[in-house]
């Protein structure tokens, strides 16, 4: 039996975390490995991968053969290409130099796309958090309560202490440092700016929309749990209407090939998706788990003749 490249998950309920390991084709899926390359985490955006190039090159010259998973993340991660461009040293159409000239300015390239893209995800989520949380500078007023916190009394009313972060705005715009004395007339004439502002403040109610967002994901299941959907076909499944383990199990075989044929993924077999999705929304993990192993992503392993 040949040595595989495969994943082997970790991670909790609903929280898949993989390792990415060389094992021997006959070991369980979460059994023992022989080496591990790397772990790969599809719950970030973009997905984290973190492989070690140069032992995945080795052991992919040595013919372990890796699952469709895998061989996505080893082509993501610029290993089948760098043995796409051996093949052309071994047959004289370039040299070694030049093959790693190219590998090396495929990484910068593709490096500098994943910054990007998790640039792109930082700023969404920064815009998500402020249309949730409105244009009310609540932490750049912080650091200017704390300064004045040390020579006031406290005070718990959140009214009172807007008004002292205003009188504290304009103290810091006076030259030289003014005592304390002096500061008091300039708050009785900035109570009234304080009072029009305060329904400003109130008017947050958009946070009150914020369980919608929470209640989102939870009408999704993960569907990568079934043995034999990655990513990519867990995202063309929910985009077809099929986001639950509910509706895979009681979704039509046929139509399901028809799903993967319209997006040329038509290589992967969902005869087994529907059972292992029934087993996934009745609870059934640990039956679920043990067929599984008995899988190999996800098509019955059918037994030769003599065993």
């Amino acid at each position: 039996m040949p040595v595989k490249i495969r994943l082997q998950r970790r991670g909790r309920k609903k929280s898949p975390f993989y390792h990415i390991v060389v094992a021997d084709a006959r070991a369980p899926r979460d059994g023992r490995f022989i080496e591990k390359l790397g772990t790969y985490n599809p719950m970030t955006k973009p997905a984290t991968i973190e492989l070690n190039r140069e032992s995945a090159y080795e052991w992919l010259m040595k013919g372990a053969q890796p699952t469709d998973t895998a061989r996505a993340i080893l082509r993501f991660k610029g290993v089948m290409y760098r043995k796409h461009l051996e093949r052309g040293v071994k047959k004289g159409a370039l040299t070694q130099e030049q093959a790693m000239e190219k590998y090396q300015a495929w990484i910068d390239v593709k490096e500098e796309k994943i910054a990007a893209r998790r640039a792109e995800t930082n700023e969404e989520i920064r815009k998500f958090h402020e249309m949730i949380n409105g244009k009310a500078p609540a932490k750049k007023a912080a650091p200017v309560k704390s300064e004045l916190t040390e020579g006031t009394p406290a005070n718990n009313d959140a009214q009172a202490a807007f008004v002292d972060t205003v009188e504290q705005t304009t103290i810091e715009s006076l030259s030289g440092e003014a005592p304390a004395e002096e500061a008091a007339p300039v708050v009785e004439k900035k109570a009234p700016v304080v009072e029009e502002a305060a329904p400003v403040v109130e008017a947050a109610p958009v946070v009150e929309e914020a369980p919608v967002a929470e209640e989102a994901p939870a009408k999704a299941d993960d569907l990568t749990i079934v043995e034999g959907i990655g990513p990519k076909i867990g995202e063309t499944l929910t985009k077809a209407g099929i986001a639950t383990f509910a509706q895979l199990a009681e979704a039509d075989v046929e139509k399901v090939k028809e799903i993967l044929a319209e997006n040329k993924l038509a290589s992967h077999d969902p005869t087994t998706w529907g059972q292992q999705a029934k087993m996934a929304a009745d609870g059934e993990w640990d039956a679920l788990k043990k067929w599984q192993d008995e899988l190999d992503g996800g098509k019955v392993v059918e037994a030769k003749e003599g065993e």
